[in-house]
C-alpha cells in the first residue's frame, strides 16, 4: 500500500499573526485615542451650547404665543450655571415656564454669562426688553479643546429683535 501524502491545509491564524494584528490594532488605538476624545468633547460643548441657544429662543416664542413677558434667567449654583425659562403672569410676579425643567451647564465647562443682571426677558413681541449693547452674550469654553489648539469656544449673541446667534471661536 502507498502512503498516500498528507497535506496539511492551514485553517485559521496562527499565534504570531494574531499577536501582529493586535499590536497594530493597539497602535493605532493609542495614536488616534486623543482625536475620538476631542471629538467627543466637541460634540458636548456643541450641544450645550445649542441647547442655551435653543431655550433662548423657545423662551421668545412663548413670549410672542402667549403674549406675556418671558424671560431666561442664568444662576451661578454651587453645582455650576444653571438656568430656568420663566413668564411674568402678573406685574413684577414671575414663574417658572409650566414643563420646563431648570437645566444645568456640565461645570467642566467655563462659562462667562454676560447679561444684564445675568437674564435675557422677552416681550410679547419677541423682543429683547433688558438689551444692552456691551451685556448681551453667553460664552462656553472648553479648557480641553484649548489644549489642543482647536476651536474651544460657543459665543451665543442676543439681539434687540429677539434674535440669537451661534458662533465658534478660538480663545487665545
Amino acid at each position: 500500500m502507498i502512503r498516500d501524502k498528507i497535506s496539511y491545509n492551514q485553517k485559521g491564524f496562527s499565534l504570531l499573526e494574531i499577536l501582529v494584528a493586535v499590536g497594530i490594532i493597539g497602535i493605532l488605538g493609542v495614536i488616534f485615542y486623543p482625536n475620538v476624545m476631542n471629538t467627543l468633547e466637541t460634540r458636548e460643548l456643541e450641544n450645550t451650547a445649542r441647547e442655551v441657544m435653543m431655550n433662548l429662543q423657545r423662551a421668545k416664542f412663548q413670549a410672542v404665543k402667549t403674549r406675556l413677558n418671558h424671560r431666561v434667567r442664568f444662576s451661578n449654583e454651587s453645582y455650576g450655571w444653571a438656568y430656568t425659562i420663566e413668564r411674568e403672569d402678573t406685574s413684577a410676579v414671575w414663574n417658572t415656564m409650566s414643563g420646563f425643567v431648570q437645566k444645568v451647564i456640565p461645570q467642566k465647562f467655563n462659562i462667562t454669562v454676560n447679561l444684564p443682571s445675568d437674564l435675557i426677558q422677552f416681550s410679547p413681541l419677541g423682543f429683547v426688553t433688558n438689551y444692552s449693547t456691551t451685556q448681551n452674550r453667553i460664552s462656553i469654553r472648553s479648557q480641553k479643546l484649548q489644549r489642543f489648539g482647536q476651536p474651544d469656544q460657543r459665543v451665543i449673541s442676543v439681539f434687540i429683535g429677539g434674535s440669537v446667534q451661534f458662533r465658534k471661536t478660538q480663545s487665545y
